[in-house]
């Protein structure tokens, strides 16, 4: 039986288009769950969208729509966005479904059941935008008497009827979950902010609203909706269909890796846990905090105006560079930049000269002095053997790599094998073999065959498109691409269709080539 693998993106909050930063982390949790299925794991990927909370209520109003009419809109867009990146996600969940409804209430009883819901009034600094409480110790007060969340936008006092959950009572209980399980929070950076946070004393937490209506019911008491985190967060659990322990998916739980932004840290790694043990669930098993990304040095946003819309860029430089930019520049954990003269230079650069130099070099010899044919391997010189050998390290490199979410490390070990491959065939030169030794040009030209063909495999998960038409002209039959598959060469004189270009040049028709 294949080893279960589940892994999330965020629940994505319909309160604007998508926009890079919504690519990045899907094309990040995409390579995984993509690497995961050429492993031989059974994957299960899930996306989607958080459609509830004061916010939207807010936005459908002002827009003089019916809140559900403008969900459906905005949610669309990010179905869309799926398609545009080319993810394999295998559900995109929605949470004004009803699946997402009764669970949502199931686990509310459950929390409930357990003791830890009571009824109370809540007075205390509320963020609209961002759908949270905050402390007086985190807000900045500004020379008009106003007050700023952390994130930098204004809260107002609320004081409403609310129910609770008894956060205050788990601060022990999550430090001894964290101590017991090292790898649930990550990178580094964000379990210590996440650890300090529980350490300095927590308070029970609002998770019920009376002042709007736009969220689910609390369960036997319809006067309040549902807090939009506790709403939320449960779409992860609701993907696996419960609370029917029989459903098709109900093995998946719990989630092996939920990727997020760091802005949400606290509601995955803080709030969701202690939830789900509450209910006497167990919680993900590693929750991957990715950082914020600038365009040019500045801040992204909306409030900027310098969000920068995804189907503009694949249409200007295409998808997969556009996937293996995102994952080879950025590294993930940490903040990045995104700059579309460094995309320039990463397709010209890596993937035009680099790797599709190669392969087209490479195969337009096959196709040239072979009849177009897969030669034979013959007796390895210590060159050859060195070569092969760090191709063959490559899956267990990526394995390592891509374990820890290291996207751009993974990347970084298969271009090493790149530029080695682009050294080998200049110090063999099987075009000048071709007239002195056409035995030792197949070897090196099979050599270079056998390379390529474990550089396209292991870099599918990044450039899925691409990685397919490098491995078609390579003669890698359709169910022959999995890691495993790498033990079974390509049979020799295997007939290759005629080569091509798999990554072009871009050409800025104003600037040129960069």
């Amino acid at each position: 039986m294949k080893p279960k693998f589940f892994v999330t993106t965020p629940i994505y909050y319909v309160n604007g288009a998508p926009h890079i930063g919504h690519a990045y982390t899907n094309v990040a949790a995409d390579v995984m769950a993509r690497f995961k299925r050429l492993d031989g794991h059974h994957v299960f990927f899930l996306t989607g969208t958080d459609e509830h909370g004061q916010k939207v209520e807010k936005a459908a109003a002002e827009a003089g729509m019916a809140a559900l009419t403008y969900v459906d809109g905005i949610s669309a867009r990010f179905r869309d966005l799926t398609t545009l990146l080319g993810l394999s996600n295998d559900d995109f969940i929605r949470t004004t479904e009803a699946r997402h409804i009764r669970s949502c209430q199931e686990l509310w009883r459950r929390v409930a059941a357990a003791g830890d819901i009571y009824l109370g009034h809540y007075e205390g600094w509320y963020a609209v935008r961002d759908e949270a409480f905050y402390g007086e110790d985190e807000l900045r007060v500004m020379p008009d008497g106003s007050r700023i969340a952390p994130t930098g936008v204004p809260v107002e006092w609320v004081r409403e009827p609310s129910y609770f959950f008894k956060l205050s009572e788990w601060s022990e209980r999550l430090l001894a979950f964290y101590e017991e399980h090292p790898d649930f929070l990550a990178p580094v950076s964000t379990r210590n902010e996440v650890i300090s946070f529980v350490k300095g004393g927590m308070h029970d937490l609002s998770v019920s609203r009376t002042s709007f209506k736009w969220g689910i019911p609390v369960p036997d008491d319809a006067a309040h909706v549902m807090y939009v985190w506790f709403d939320a967060l449960t779409n992860y659990l609701t993907a696996t269909g419960f609370p029917d322990e029989r459903a098709e998916r109900a093995g998946f739980w719990p989630p092996d890796l939920h990727m997020v932004g760091k802005e949400i840290t606290r509601f995955h790694c803080v709030y969701w846990p202690a939830f789900l043990l509450s209910a006497g669930l167990r919680p993900p098993k590693r929750v991957f905090a990715n950082g914020w990304m600038t365009v040019d040095g500045q801040k992204m946003g909306k409030s900027m105006g310098n969000a920068i819309d995804p189907w503009a860029l694949v249409a200007r430089y295409g998808l997969d560079p556009l996937r293996f930019f995102l994952m080879r520049e950025i590294p993930f954990g940490q903040d990045g930049d995104f700059s579309p003269r460094a995309l320039v230079q990463r397709l010209n650069g890596e993937l035009a000269n680099e790797l599709g130099n190669l392969a087209q070099r490479s195969l337009s010899l096959v196709a040239r002095h072979c009849e177009g044919r897969m030669p034979s391997r013959g007796a390895a010189t210590e060159d050859d053997a060195t070569l092969l050998a760090l191709a063959e390290a490559l899956p267990l490199r990526l394995r390592t790599a891509l374990g820890r979410q290291a996207m751009g490390e993974a990347l970084e070990a298969t271009w090493q094998v790149v530029r080695a491959a682009n050294a080998y065939i200049d110090r063999q030169a099987p075009w000048t073999l071709a007239k002195t030794d056409r035995a030792r040009m197949a070897a090196v030209l099979r050599v270079l065959a056998d390379v390529l063909r474990a550089l396209a495999t292991v870099l599918q998960p990044f450039m899925p498109g691409s990685m397919a038409r490098m491995l078609d002209q390579l003669g890698v039959a359709p169910d022959q691409r999995d890691l495993a598959d790498l033990a079974n060469p390509v049979p020799d004189a295997t007939v290759l269709p005629a080569p091509s270009p798999v990554f072009p040049r871009f050409v800025d028709e104003d600037r040129g080539a960069d």
